[in-house]
């Protein structure tokens, strides 16, 4: 599988997406700064890490929507290519409006950095393949700006087009129907705020991230 992983000022987390997906892949991604207004030819998938780009000013994710490279996201996504938003990646999809809704300070206005539950709502797209519809699963959170919010009627469509990826078992950050993933209408954009590249091997003290790497790997791309 052909990957990239989106560098931006103030990403912390693009080398634990990299060393995630040469794990399960075999294959290092190719690291893209923000400044860059092309992408690598024939990548299977994008990746947007965590971090605070920009140091989050404006709003967690707003500058980094703006940047070059995202235009090439965009048009990428648009072709089908596979793209993954976690944490501010996840904020940045929702300000470059490939994803609906916001990512709002978490209701008790604290940080919030912990192992998470989190139930598969969706195990039908190519991020969630590996898991079952119902199942839950554990994964790391760290973010202070996690509380998805949207209004009632985009609510509903999420819901009802079954868009909805994972949804939190407990109220973790204040989210709307305690969501915690989101896919685009088509499918092949994931936002999602808690961190699988966090859980992918045994010295993690968690796997249940793998699987969503390994769904990848066997849906849009072959091992190295």
């Amino acid at each position: 599988m052909k990957s990239a992983v989106i560098v931006f000022p103030g990403s912390n987390c693009d080398r634990d997406m990299a060393e995630a997906l040469r794990l399960v892949t075999g294959r290092a991604p190719t690291m893209v700064w923000h400044r860059e207004d092309n992408l690598p030819d024939g990548l299977d998938l994008i990746a947007i890490p965590g971090g605070f780009s920009y140091g989050d000013y404006l709003r967690s994710g707003a500058m980094a929507a703006q940047s070059e490279v995202m235009w090439a996201v965009k048009e990428a996504a648009e072709r089908g290519v596979a793209v993954l938003g976690v944490c501010n990646g996840f904020q940045v999809l929702t300000e470059a409006r490939l994803l609906p809704g916001a990512l709002m300070r978490n209701a008790d206005i604290r940080f919030v950095c912990r192992d998470v539950a989190l139930k598969v709502e969706n195990s039908q797209s190519a991020f969630t393949a590996r898991y079952d519809a119902g199942e839950e699963i554990v994964i790391p959170v760290a973010h202070h700006d996690g509380n998805f919010q949207a209004d009632e009627e985009t609510l509903n469509r999420l819901e009802g087009e079954g868009r909805i990826a994972f949804r939190y078992a407990g109220n973790v950050n204040g989210s709307a129907r305690n969501i915690a993933g989101i896919l685009n209408e088509a499918g092949n954009v994931l936002g999602m705020m808690p961190h699988p590249e966090r859980a992918v091997e045994a010295a993690h003290g968690l796997t249940d991230g793998r699987r969503l790497f390994e769904g990848l790997l066997e849906m849009v791309g072959q091992p190295a």
